[in-house]
Protein backbone atom coordinates (compact mmCIF):
# COMPACT_ATOMS: atom_id res chain seq x y z
CA UNK A 1 0.00 0.00 0.00
CA UNK A 2 2.96 2.41 0.81
CA UNK A 3 3.33 2.89 -2.94
CA UNK A 4 -0.09 2.88 -3.90
CA UNK A 5 -0.71 7.03 -3.98
CA UNK A 6 1.37 7.56 -6.11
CA UNK A 7 -1.23 6.25 -8.96
CA UNK A 8 -3.77 8.28 -7.59
CA UNK A 9 -2.05 11.73 -7.34
CA UNK A 10 -4.12 13.99 -10.12
CA UNK A 11 -1.31 14.69 -12.24
CA UNK A 12 -0.83 11.15 -13.13
CA UNK A 13 -4.25 10.39 -12.95
CA UNK A 14 -4.61 13.24 -16.10
CA UNK A 15 -1.87 10.86 -17.79
CA UNK A 16 -4.44 8.10 -18.02
CA UNK A 17 -6.51 7.22 -20.71
CA UNK A 18 -9.20 6.33 -21.44
CA UNK A 19 -11.75 7.77 -18.13
CA UNK A 20 -12.76 3.85 -17.53
CA UNK A 21 -9.38 2.98 -16.95
CA UNK A 22 -8.32 6.04 -14.76
CA UNK A 23 -11.54 5.89 -12.82
CA UNK A 24 -10.78 1.90 -12.03
CA UNK A 25 -7.28 2.30 -11.06
CA UNK A 26 -8.76 4.88 -8.72
CA UNK A 27 -11.18 2.74 -6.65
CA UNK A 28 -9.44 -0.35 -6.86
CA UNK A 29 -6.34 1.01 -4.98
CA UNK A 30 -7.88 4.18 -3.08
CA UNK A 31 -10.52 2.38 -1.13
CA UNK A 32 -8.30 -1.03 -0.48
CA UNK A 33 -8.23 -1.68 3.31
CA UNK A 34 -11.56 -0.08 4.00
CA UNK A 35 -13.71 -2.97 5.01
CA UNK A 36 -16.29 -0.78 7.12
CA UNK A 37 -19.36 0.73 6.02
CA UNK A 38 -18.38 4.66 5.86
CA UNK A 39 -21.32 6.26 4.12
CA UNK A 40 -23.79 5.05 6.73
CA UNK A 41 -24.04 4.20 10.32
CA UNK A 42 -24.42 0.68 11.73
CA UNK A 43 -27.59 -0.71 12.70
CA UNK A 44 -28.94 -3.92 13.97
CA UNK A 45 -32.20 -3.41 14.17
CA UNK A 46 -34.54 -5.47 12.04
CA UNK A 47 -36.12 -4.48 9.34
CA UNK A 48 -37.72 -6.76 7.04
CA UNK A 49 -36.51 -10.47 4.91
CA UNK A 50 -36.16 -10.91 1.30
CA UNK A 51 -35.15 -13.87 -0.41
CA UNK A 52 -32.44 -15.91 -0.31
CA UNK A 53 -29.63 -14.95 -3.70
CA UNK A 54 -26.24 -17.06 -4.13
CA UNK A 55 -23.58 -15.50 -2.60
CA UNK A 56 -25.80 -14.35 0.76
CA UNK A 57 -24.44 -15.09 4.48
CA UNK A 58 -26.03 -18.32 4.99
CA UNK A 59 -25.61 -16.86 8.90
CA UNK A 60 -28.49 -14.01 7.99
CA UNK A 61 -30.71 -16.83 7.01
CA UNK A 62 -34.14 -17.20 8.79
CA UNK A 63 -34.11 -20.80 9.71
CA UNK A 64 -37.42 -20.12 12.00
CA UNK A 65 -39.24 -18.91 8.52
CA UNK A 66 -37.83 -21.52 6.60
CA UNK A 67 -39.31 -24.40 9.03
CA UNK A 68 -42.97 -22.34 8.39
CA UNK A 69 -42.57 -22.12 4.68
CA UNK A 70 -39.88 -24.25 3.32
CA UNK A 71 -38.23 -21.22 1.45
CA UNK A 72 -34.98 -19.33 2.77
CA UNK A 73 -35.24 -15.60 3.68
CA UNK A 74 -32.38 -13.55 4.57
CA UNK A 75 -33.05 -10.79 7.43
CA UNK A 76 -32.34 -7.63 6.80
CA UNK A 77 -31.34 -4.68 9.05
CA UNK A 78 -32.02 -1.15 9.22
CA UNK A 79 -28.81 -0.09 7.56
CA UNK A 80 -29.28 -3.09 5.09
CA UNK A 81 -32.34 -0.92 3.57
CA UNK A 82 -31.54 2.69 4.51
CA UNK A 83 -29.03 3.34 1.95
CA UNK A 84 -29.47 4.31 -2.04
CA UNK A 85 -26.89 6.25 -3.15
CA UNK A 86 -26.93 8.83 -5.57
CA UNK A 87 -24.11 11.10 -6.49
CA UNK A 88 -25.37 14.27 -8.07
CA UNK A 89 -22.66 16.29 -10.58
CA UNK A 90 -22.42 19.40 -11.24
CA UNK A 91 -21.72 19.56 -14.64
CA UNK A 92 -22.27 23.53 -15.54
CA UNK A 93 -19.81 25.32 -17.47
CA UNK A 94 -17.87 27.06 -14.73
CA UNK A 95 -17.13 23.22 -14.26
CA UNK A 96 -14.64 23.05 -16.98
CA UNK A 97 -12.35 25.48 -15.19
CA UNK A 98 -8.80 24.43 -15.00
CA UNK A 99 -6.12 27.03 -13.80
CA UNK A 100 -2.57 26.62 -15.25
CA UNK A 101 -0.90 24.41 -12.93
CA UNK A 102 -4.22 21.65 -12.19
CA UNK A 103 -3.62 18.54 -14.08
CA UNK A 104 -8.04 17.94 -14.16
CA UNK A 105 -10.67 20.30 -15.07
CA UNK A 106 -13.35 21.04 -11.66
CA UNK A 107 -15.71 18.23 -13.79
CA UNK A 108 -13.14 15.41 -14.34
CA UNK A 109 -11.88 15.47 -10.30
CA UNK A 110 -15.92 15.50 -10.13
CA UNK A 111 -16.53 12.62 -12.06
CA UNK A 112 -13.93 10.37 -10.11
CA UNK A 113 -15.01 11.35 -6.81
CA UNK A 114 -18.67 9.86 -7.98
CA UNK A 115 -16.97 7.13 -9.67
CA UNK A 116 -15.30 6.20 -6.12
CA UNK A 117 -18.50 6.63 -4.05
CA UNK A 118 -20.12 4.67 -6.11
CA UNK A 119 -17.51 1.44 -5.57
CA UNK A 120 -17.54 1.84 -2.31
CA UNK A 121 -21.49 2.07 -1.99
CA UNK A 122 -21.98 -1.16 -4.37
CA UNK A 123 -19.02 -3.09 -2.66
CA UNK A 124 -21.00 -3.37 0.66
CA UNK A 125 -23.86 -4.57 -1.79
CA UNK A 126 -26.39 -1.05 -1.18
CA UNK A 127 -27.23 0.71 -4.10
CA UNK A 128 -25.52 3.72 -6.58
CA UNK A 129 -27.30 5.59 -8.79
CA UNK A 130 -26.18 9.04 -10.79
CA UNK A 131 -27.68 12.31 -11.40
CA UNK A 132 -26.10 14.98 -13.71
CA UNK A 133 -27.41 18.55 -13.01
CA UNK A 134 -26.72 22.26 -14.90
CA UNK A 135 -29.95 24.58 -14.83
CA UNK A 136 -31.92 21.09 -15.02
CA UNK A 137 -31.45 17.45 -14.54
CA UNK A 138 -29.48 16.10 -17.39
CA UNK A 139 -28.98 12.34 -16.49
CA UNK A 140 -30.73 9.53 -14.35
CA UNK A 141 -29.44 7.06 -13.85
CA UNK A 142 -31.63 4.32 -11.38
CA UNK A 143 -29.49 2.84 -8.50
CA UNK A 144 -27.87 -0.20 -9.12
CA UNK A 145 -25.92 -2.48 -6.91
CA UNK A 146 -24.78 -4.29 -9.21
CA UNK A 147 -20.78 -3.84 -10.84
CA UNK A 148 -22.61 -2.78 -13.76
CA UNK A 149 -22.86 0.82 -12.19
CA UNK A 150 -19.51 1.76 -12.85
CA UNK A 151 -19.47 0.92 -16.29
CA UNK A 152 -22.54 2.95 -16.31
CA UNK A 153 -20.87 6.11 -14.40
CA UNK A 154 -18.25 5.83 -17.00
CA UNK A 155 -20.39 5.61 -20.15
CA UNK A 156 -22.03 9.09 -19.29
CA UNK A 157 -19.20 10.87 -17.78
CA UNK A 158 -17.52 10.22 -21.57
CA UNK A 159 -20.08 12.04 -23.56
CA UNK A 160 -21.02 14.63 -20.52
CA UNK A 161 -19.87 17.82 -21.74
CA UNK A 162 -20.00 20.91 -19.40
CA UNK A 163 -22.08 23.91 -20.53
CA UNK A 164 -24.82 26.00 -19.67
CA UNK A 165 -25.88 28.10 -16.84
CA UNK A 166 -26.05 26.28 -12.97
CA UNK A 167 -29.49 26.51 -11.10
CA UNK A 168 -28.72 23.92 -7.91
CA UNK A 169 -32.53 25.18 -6.70
CA UNK A 170 -34.52 24.02 -9.08
CA UNK A 171 -31.59 20.95 -10.21
CA UNK A 172 -32.18 20.00 -6.37
CA UNK A 173 -36.17 20.75 -5.99
CA UNK A 174 -36.64 18.54 -9.16
CA UNK A 175 -34.46 15.43 -8.10
CA UNK A 176 -36.21 15.35 -4.70
CA UNK A 177 -39.37 15.50 -6.64
CA UNK A 178 -37.63 12.04 -8.33
CA UNK A 179 -37.00 10.27 -5.61
CA UNK A 180 -39.50 7.73 -4.23
CA UNK A 181 -37.61 6.77 -1.08
CA UNK A 182 -35.00 8.21 1.34
CA UNK A 183 -31.15 8.41 0.00
CA UNK A 184 -27.88 9.48 0.39
CA UNK A 185 -27.01 12.16 -2.13
CA UNK A 186 -23.68 13.39 -2.71
CA UNK A 187 -23.80 16.46 -4.24
CA UNK A 188 -20.83 17.38 -6.44
CA UNK A 189 -20.32 20.95 -7.36
CA UNK A 190 -17.98 23.97 -7.15
CA UNK A 191 -20.92 25.69 -5.33
CA UNK A 192 -20.49 28.76 -7.53
CA UNK A 193 -23.56 29.26 -8.95
CA UNK A 194 -24.23 32.91 -6.90
CA UNK A 195 -27.96 31.92 -6.34
CA UNK A 196 -28.87 32.39 -2.59
CA UNK A 197 -31.96 30.77 -3.28
CA UNK A 198 -30.35 26.98 -3.83
CA UNK A 199 -29.54 27.34 -0.01
CA UNK A 200 -32.99 26.71 0.85
CA UNK A 201 -33.23 23.89 -1.72
CA UNK A 202 -30.12 22.15 1.08
CA UNK A 203 -32.11 22.31 3.94
CA UNK A 204 -35.65 20.81 1.34
CA UNK A 205 -33.59 17.97 1.08
CA UNK A 206 -32.75 17.61 4.58
CA UNK A 207 -36.50 17.95 5.28
CA UNK A 208 -37.66 15.52 3.03
CA UNK A 209 -36.05 12.95 4.91
CA UNK A 210 -32.17 12.33 2.99
CA UNK A 211 -28.46 12.72 3.84
CA UNK A 212 -26.96 14.69 2.50
CA UNK A 213 -22.95 15.71 1.55
CA UNK A 214 -22.26 18.44 0.00
CA UNK A 215 -18.38 18.09 -2.14
CA UNK A 216 -17.12 21.62 -3.56
CA UNK A 217 -14.74 21.06 -6.06
CA UNK A 218 -12.34 24.39 -6.89
CA UNK A 219 -9.29 24.74 -8.77
CA UNK A 220 -6.67 26.28 -6.60
CA UNK A 221 -6.97 29.22 -8.35
CA UNK A 222 -10.22 30.25 -7.77
CA UNK A 223 -9.25 30.51 -4.44
CA UNK A 224 -5.46 32.01 -4.44
CA UNK A 225 -5.92 34.43 -7.16
CA UNK A 226 -2.07 33.69 -8.21
CA UNK A 227 -1.91 36.42 -11.29
CA UNK A 228 0.31 38.77 -10.79
CA UNK A 229 -0.19 40.47 -15.05
CA UNK A 230 -2.81 42.31 -16.57
CA UNK A 231 -5.09 39.33 -18.08
CA UNK A 232 -8.30 39.05 -19.58
CA UNK A 233 -10.44 36.96 -17.45
CA UNK A 234 -13.02 35.24 -19.58
CA UNK A 235 -16.65 34.63 -17.90
CA UNK A 236 -18.72 31.42 -18.07
CA UNK A 237 -22.32 31.19 -17.37
CA UNK A 238 -23.18 34.15 -18.48
CA UNK A 239 -20.92 36.52 -16.52
CA UNK A 240 -18.82 39.39 -18.61
CA UNK A 241 -15.41 38.81 -19.33
CA UNK A 242 -12.69 41.39 -17.98
CA UNK A 243 -9.38 42.44 -18.80
CA UNK A 244 -7.85 44.16 -15.70
CA UNK A 245 -4.71 44.34 -13.89
CA UNK A 246 -4.97 41.75 -11.16
CA UNK A 247 -3.61 43.98 -8.06
CA UNK A 248 -6.43 46.19 -8.44
CA UNK A 249 -8.38 43.35 -7.71
CA UNK A 250 -6.98 41.32 -5.75
CA UNK A 251 -7.73 41.81 -2.31
CA UNK A 252 -11.11 42.33 -2.99
CA UNK A 253 -11.68 38.88 -4.76
CA UNK A 254 -10.08 37.06 -2.26
CA UNK A 255 -12.47 38.72 0.38
CA UNK A 256 -15.01 37.81 -1.35
CA UNK A 257 -14.01 34.21 -2.50
CA UNK A 258 -13.75 33.46 1.51
CA UNK A 259 -16.89 35.02 1.77
CA UNK A 260 -18.35 32.84 -0.36
CA UNK A 261 -16.73 29.61 1.04
CA UNK A 262 -17.84 30.78 4.57
CA UNK A 263 -21.47 30.86 3.41
CA UNK A 264 -21.60 27.57 1.90
CA UNK A 265 -20.43 25.84 4.94
CA UNK A 266 -22.60 27.83 7.08
CA UNK A 267 -25.05 26.91 4.87
CA UNK A 268 -24.26 22.82 4.88
CA UNK A 269 -24.36 23.17 8.55
CA UNK A 270 -27.48 24.73 9.25
CA UNK A 271 -29.21 22.09 6.64
CA UNK A 272 -27.79 19.52 8.62
CA UNK A 273 -25.42 18.55 5.47
CA UNK A 274 -21.83 17.00 5.97
CA UNK A 275 -19.46 19.69 3.97
CA UNK A 276 -16.12 19.08 2.79
CA UNK A 277 -13.85 21.06 0.28
CA UNK A 278 -11.54 19.71 -2.54
CA UNK A 279 -9.11 21.36 -4.74
CA UNK A 280 -7.64 19.86 -8.25
CA UNK A 281 -4.48 19.05 -7.21
CA UNK A 282 -5.07 17.74 -3.92
CA UNK A 283 -4.70 13.61 -4.18
CA UNK A 284 -7.35 11.51 -4.11
CA UNK A 285 -5.28 8.85 -2.07
CA UNK A 286 -5.95 11.11 0.68
CA UNK A 287 -9.17 13.14 -0.31
CA UNK A 288 -11.46 10.02 -0.18
CA UNK A 289 -10.11 7.99 2.79
CA UNK A 290 -10.27 11.17 4.97
CA UNK A 291 -14.50 12.08 3.69
CA UNK A 292 -15.08 8.15 4.27
CA UNK A 293 -13.60 8.31 7.82
CA UNK A 294 -15.04 11.48 8.47
CA UNK A 295 -18.24 10.15 7.82
CA UNK A 296 -17.97 6.95 10.03
CA UNK A 297 -17.04 8.82 12.63
CA UNK A 298 -19.73 11.31 12.21
CA UNK A 299 -22.07 8.20 12.05
CA UNK A 300 -21.39 6.94 14.81
CA UNK A 301 -22.19 9.68 17.22
CA UNK A 302 -25.70 10.31 15.42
Amino acid sequence: MSNLPKYYDPETLARIQPLALRARMLVEGVMAGLHHSSLRGQSIEFAQHREYVAGDDLRQVDWKVFAKSDRFYVKQYEDETNLICFPLVDISESMDFRGDNAPLTKLEYAQLIACAIAFVVTSQQDSSGLITFDHRVRTWLPPSSGTDIMDDLVRVFETTVAEGPTDLNNSLLEVLQGLRRSSLLVLVTDGLSGDEQWIEALKMVRLAGHDLIVIQVLDQDEITFPFDMRTRFVGLEGTPTVETDPALIAAAYRRAMAEELQRLERACSQAGADYFRATTNQSLAVFLPNLLATRLVRGKRR
